[in-house]
């Protein structure tokens, strides 16, 4: 039996089987078929980074609340530790979907694609005896065939008037175009299908917000929203003591001038011939003005939903999960976008409410990556995780109680080398207490961006949180490196991440492995 399942006495419990069930021989969870399963309701953002909700505790919390995702914590738990795999749009939702790496997967960058066969998880659910939907943002190129029911944007989609394809006609011939804000759009969608859906199965609903992805457009309701409120600017926008290495020197986009070539300035329509200073403090309260509107409807239309759950008397049968594929750059180190593996981009939000299991107002620090999502899904649903599947259940820890053998740390990997925000290629392992990581600086594809210079990484995330100061080369240190290269060498191989397909990337690890 998989150790990450929650107990079955405490499972049976929740869904309120009969005593006889529960003097039954221990079994694996999949094998239970109770009466009453939960519903489950996977609510997910884009871009939406963890410091931008206010229960979060940032230096956002108290200018631009999130009333309604807050409320998901305060009933239910709160995650602090939860990190994506690949912080870029594709490969952090193949990774949700199938429990797999990008490297099993097939998603390694925004031109991976997930066909049928491989979108595990409505699959099995629909095993399971759920009725399945995928409503939003799926941005997986191929048409999601395996969810029941689907309405979904093509590619990234438009905030305003946004056409959706439903299932029905041929993909690519079933599109209709919406009226008003995406958000709103597809609230409304995920409304009408909760109430309209087939009650004599559990339901499991997939609800994906294109926001607050970039170009941030908010709805017209919120253009007033923070107009006169100066937004707190993070201190690495300004004064870095001792951050990154030769490797990110100068690399990535920007808030500031710093990037010639893409920077936040140039997005929000800055005067170019500001002072650096001024620039950049303008460019930082656009930005985040306009971000944070697009959060606010998204907290709005979540708001929608929970009154829709209560109003069909199914909220407290509802599981209710909210996340976002992964977080974002607002400011931090003078970066915007996401990609790179520091924690403002590698962290993801996830909250979840169900007072049946959970006790209200809990919280955990326990290591999650993306990859646990599906399986915790199919063990909520009693349903099992298959074998081909990296990732384990942290149901358990939902309900209080972490299994002996849960992961001490999460391996990462961004591939997509100079693209689009001038990131260079890296990966690393992160620990309650560390974060390490290697730029190795080389597109996996022959050709392409040129290398760029490798180099590691090391950050104490427990007296330095903001990563502020790169402590590699620190002989105090070198224990903690020598062991956590040894975790590198070991999760690389556990999830299929090395790279034999790659002998030019390989040899760069090579040569640079101890230095």
């Amino acid at each position: 039996m998989d150790t990450s399942s929650f107990t079955r006495r405490g499972f049976l419990k929740a869904v309120g089987l009969g005593a006889a069930l529960l003097a039954a021989p221990q079994v694996g969870i999949a094998s239970r078929r109770p009466r009453r399963r939960p519903n489950i309701l996977f609510i997910m953002s884009d871009d939406h980074a963890a410091h931008a909700i206010g229960v979060y505790g940032s230096r956002l919390a108290k200018v631009a609340p999130t009333a309604n995702i807050d409320r998901l914590a305060k009933e239910g738990i709160l995650l602090e530790n939860v990190f994506c795999t690949n912080s870029i749009c594709v490969p952090s939702r193949a990774s949700i979907l199938t429990g797999q790496y990008s490297q099993k997967n097939g998603a390694l960058d925004l031109g991976g694609r997930l066909e049928p066969e491989n979108q595990h998880l409505p699959r099995l659910m629909r095993q399971a005896g759920y009725i399945t939907a995928m409503i939003g943002k799926w941005h997986l190129k191929v048409e999601p065939a395996a969810f029941d029911y689907y309405n979904v944007l093509p590619g990234q989609g438009k905030y305003f008037d946004p056409v959706l394809r439903e299932k029905g006609e041929p993909w690519g011939k079933n599109e209709k175009k919406y009226t008003g804000h995406s958000s709103d759009v597809i609230a409304d969608l995920s409304i009408e299908w909760l109430k309209g859906r087939d009650k004599t199965k559990p339901f499991f609903l997939m609800h994906h917000f294109k926001a607050p992805h970039d170009m941030f457009q908010n709805a017209p309701r919120f253009d007033n929203f923070l107009e006169d409120v100066e937004i707190p600017e993070p201190k690495s926008l300004w004064r870095q003591p001792t951050y990154g290495s030769e490797a990110t020197k100068g690399m990535g986009t920007s808030i500031s001038p710093r990037n010639k070539r893409r920077n936040m300035g140039k997005h929000m329509g800055v005067d170019q011939s500001l002072p650096y200073k001024e620039y950049t403090h303008q460019a930082y309260q656009r930005y985040l003005k306009r971000y944070l509107r697009c959060v606010k409807g998204v907290d709005e239309n979540i708001g929608r939903l929970l009154d829709c759950l209560k109003t069909e008397g199914i909220l407290d049968d509802t599981i209710i999960m909210y996340t976002s594929d992964q977080g974002m750059m607002l400011g931090e180190h003078d970066y915007i976008d996401k990609r790179w593996m520091y924690e403002e981009s590698l962290r993801m939000p996830f909250l979840v409410r169900w007072p049946k299991m959970i006790k209200a107002g809990s919280r955990s620090d326990e290591i999650i990556n993306n990859t646990d999502f599906a399986a915790t899904i199919l063990d909520l649903a009693g349903a099992r995780r298959p074998d081909y599947m990296h990732g384990r259940s942290f149901a358990r820890i939902l309900a209080g109680k972490t299994p002996g053998d849960w992961p001490k740390s999460t391996y990462y990997r961004y591939w997509m080398h100079m693209a689009h925000h001038d990131n260079p290629a890296h990966f690393g392992v992160r620990t309650k207490e560390y974060k390490l990581m290697f730029f190795y600086g080389q597109n996996y594809k022959r050709g392409g961006p040129k290398p760029t210079r490798p180099g590691w990484e090391l950050y104490d995330m427990k007296k330095d949180p903001h990563e502020m100061n790169n402590i590699y080369g620190n002989p105090k240190y070198a224990k903690v490196v020598k062991e956590l290269k040894a975790d590198l060498l070991r999760l690389r191989k556990k999830y299929e991440e090395t790279d034999e397909k790659y002998p030019h990337i390989q040899k760069v690890i090579d040569e640079y492995w101890d230095k």
